[in-house]
């Protein structure tokens, strides 16, 4: 049997997996991290992106989170996130229409303007149209 590593992905609404994986994909804000059963322990935020794990039968889980944290213990794997989804429970038009809304935001600066949340919501939306995507592409649509 292959070393494992329990996950939890936690976010503030609900716990969105907790399980077994003997890999796990993350997208620290300094760069993609791998990680596997007994890894040094590891305190890291995260950026908003796809976190992708191995499960106990081989396949692979994706998941989108909107940031967060990142706790690595050897063998525990916690992420806790403001909005985290299961890949394929993403709405893509809502992303689409949230993309197209902070784009809105940064070329119509009024007096009230948050350039840096607008930037946030940009990203998130982008990261989330990402997953879309890839999880298209492993599907074959």
């Amino acid at each position: 049997m292959a070393m494992t590593v329990h996950v939890d992905i936690v976010s503030a609404e609900e716990e969105i997996f907790s399980g077994l994986a003997s890999m796990v994909f993350a997208p620290g804000v300094m760069g993609e991290l791998g990680i596997m059963p007994r890894h040094t322990p590891l305190l890291t935020r995260l950026k908003p992106g796809e976190v992708r794990l191995i499960n106990t039968e081989g396949e692979e889980e994706s998941f989108y989170v909107s940031g967060g944290v990142l706790e690595i213990q050897p063998h525990t794997i916690t992420i806790l996130s403001d909005t985290a989804h299961r890949a394929k429970d993403l709405d893509e038009a809502a992303a689409l229409e949230a993309k197209h809304q902070a784009e809105q935001k940064l070329q119509d600066q009024s007096s009230e303007f948050d350039y840096a949340q607008a930037q946030t919501e940009l990203a998130e939306a982008m990261a989330q149209l990402q997953a879309i995507q890839k999880m298209r592409k492993k599907l074959g649509r």
